[in-house]
């Protein structure tokens, strides 16, 4: 299982990773302490896959459409959109 900061990991490697997690956890026969520490990294790495398809879910929705017919993707965070709501409110 992975040692890596759940952070710095990538969604394939977090979404495989939690696969893993899912597996042990499912088999069972593990210390009751083990299982709370998995359990966490799983929390961990479901947050951190969450985290970053809603990174790609806000960069695809602000794609916006040039003159002449392209599309060019605006680079925003979600802190961006706290941001517009207060100037449009």
């Amino acid at each position: 299982m992975g040692t890596e900061p759940v952070e710095t990991l990538s969604f394939d490697a977090a979404l495989a990773e939690l696969g893993e997690v899912v597996a042990r956890l499912e088999a069972g026969g593990m210390p009751l302490e083990e299982s709370i520490a998995l359990y966490e990294r799983g929390v961990a790495l479901h947050a951190r896959c969450a985290h970053l398809l809603d990174d790609a879910e806000l960069r695809v929705q602000r794609l916006v459409e040039e003159a002449g017919g392209a599309l060019r993707a605006i680079d925003l965070r979600p802190d961006d959109l706290d941001d517009e709501a207060g100037t449009s409110a």
